[in-house]
């Protein structure tokens, strides 16, 4: 049975990314430190002829020894500290975790290679963030220089830019994706989506930065995993890949949406449930778009989930798994961040 190992694998796109993998047949070796949580609401029932489990942070040269047992095939790397205003209220954690973490897996592969010299390939998952603010009409694509605005995309930008140096200086194998906003299943209830549920569920306002027009380009999460899957069978080497779906939808208009559908499952939704506009972050980009022609082309990958059957099903499952949210900490999740100047 061939092996992958996953980092971050408890995070919300990591943990549906070993599900992914372990249906594939692989065996899926998760690195995760667990901070958020108790471990991973999705991979609780997870069987042990697929999986392993290292409570771990990938600033930890253990990896290297985790590598020589396994040998796995490849490694998605998805650590990473990725809320755009916990960056901003505590920006050495992202520079720690998404620069220091990703310089510490490239060197243990270096290692890696040179002790052992097994093939082995690295998927490092960046975001469409590092290209920056997007005019309307302009779409990012994979030669768009990078423009990051906040402490967390500046550290994912730093983090692809020291991937691209390994696979030139060491002859790494390394693969770069950049993807745009995902929702789905076991979504951490500080993004957008999962707040906006939860605050449905609990009666409580929704809470939209500035005038809800900023606009984002969203994926179904299970699309994202099926991407990610081809880029590891099918994509070279030094190269990237922009992981997106086309449609871009305005916070506002995505709450209304969501609303919509809450409705039409008929659902009893308070009077105290409506829009609540509130002061925007510091340096707040309007707009993220990626140009995806690349893979569609050259991988033949596609996204096959339309936006609002997506966000149907993603509240049904929160409605069914409303356990969910007492994974976390609610002084952590639902406490407003990100107004430090």
């Amino acid at each position: 049975m061939k092996k992958i190992v996953v980092t971050g694998g408890n995070g919300f796109i990591g943990s549906n990314l070993v599900n992914f993998l372990t249906k594939k047949k692989y065996f899926v070796i998760n690195i995760d430190k667990n901070k958020y949580s108790k471990g991973s609401y999705l991979l609780k029932n997870m069987s042990k002829k697929y999986y392993k489990f290292y409570k771990l942070d990938i600033n930890n040269k253990k990896i290297f020894h985790i590598l020589k047992k396994y040998k796995p095939v490849a490694i998605f790397n998805l650590a990473a500290e990725t809320h755009v205003d916990r960056s901003i209220d505590a920006p050495g954690n992202f520079i720690s975790s998404n620069i220091l973490g990703t310089f510490n897996i490239l060197e243990q592969l270096r290692n890696y290679k040179k002790k052992v010299n097994k093939k082995i390939k690295l998927i490092h998952i960046s975001t469409d963030e590092v290209y920056g603010d997007i005019k309307k009409g302009g779409r990012s694509s994979e030669k768009s220089p990078y423009m990051p605005s906040s402490p967390y995309s500046a550290s994912k930008a730093s983090s692809d830019h020291l991937i691209k140096s390994y696979v030139r200086t060491y002859n790494i194998n390394a693969t770069i994706s950049n993807c745009c906003n995902n929702y789905g299943p076991g979504q951490f209830p500080e993004k957008l989506i999962p707040t906006l549920i939860f605050n449905i569920l609990n009666n409580k306002p929704l809470p939209i930065y500035g005038k809800g027009l900023n606009s984002r380009e969203w994926i179904y999460v299970e699309d994202h995993c099926r991407g990610l899957f081809d880029i590891l069978r099918k994509g070279k080497s030094g190269q990237s890949y922009n992981i997106g779906t086309g449609f871009n939808i305005t916070n506002l208009n995505l709450t209304k949406l969501l609303l919509k559908i809450a409705r039409d499952k008929k659902m009893k939704i308070s009077k105290k449930v409506k829009i609540q506009f509130i002061k925007d972050r510091p340096g707040h980009d309007f707009r993220y778009a990626l140009n995806s022609k690349k893979i569609f082309k050259e991988l033949k990958w596609k996204p096959k989930k339309n936006f609002e059957s997506g966000l149907n099903e993603t509240l049904s499952w929160y409605i069914k798994n409303y356990s969910f949210f007492n994974y976390f900490s609610k002084k952590i999740f639902f406490k407003r961040l990100g107004l430090k100047l």
